[in-house]
C-alpha cells in the first residue's frame, strides 16, 4: 500500500478530478447556463474539499471536510437527475454519472469511518 503523503496521492481525490471531467465534458453545450454552472462548481467542491481538508493535517477537519465533499458529490448526482428529466442529458449518460457518484460517495463515507475508527 502507498503512503499517502499528498492529497494528489488519494484515490477518492483522483475520482473526484474525473467527476469533474466527466462533468464539464457532458454538460459543457448546455445552454441552461445557471444549471450548468451550479453542476460544475459541486463537481469542484467534491475534489477541492477533499484536498482542503486533507491539508488541514488534522483528521478531524479532514472529516469534516470529507463530509461536505459527500454531500456535495449527492448534490451532483441530484442534479444529473434533474438533468435527464430535462433532457439535457440522455439517459445513458446519465446512469454512468449516478453510478459514478454513488461510488464516490461510498468511498468518501468509507474514509469517514476509518478516520473516526482511528481517532478513538
Amino acid at each position: 500500500m502507498k503512503k499517502i503523503e499528498r492529497f494528489e496521492d488519494l484515490n477518492i481525490w483522483v475520482s473526484a478530478k474525473s467527476l469533474v471531467v466527466q462533468i464539464y465534458s457532458s454538460f459543457g453545450n448546455i445552454k441552461d447556463y445557471g444549471f450548468r454552472d451550479q453542476i460544475q462548481r459541486a463537481s469542484i467542491s467534491v475534489m477541492n474539499n477533499i484536498a482542503e481538508g486533507f491539508e488541514r493535517n488534522s483528521n478531524k477537519d479532514f472529516i469534516r471536510f470529507l463530509v461536505i465533499a459527500k454531500s456535495s458529490c449527492g448534490e451532483v448526482r441530484s442534479m444529473v437527475y434533474a438533468a435527464q428529466a430535462l433532457n439535457f442529458i440522455d439517459l445513458e449518460i446519465s446512469n454512468k454519472l449516478i453510478e459514478y457518484c454513488v461510488k464516490l460517495s461510498s468511498s468518501i463515507a468509507s474514509l469517514i469511518k476509518h478516520l473516526k475508527n482511528f481517532n478513538t
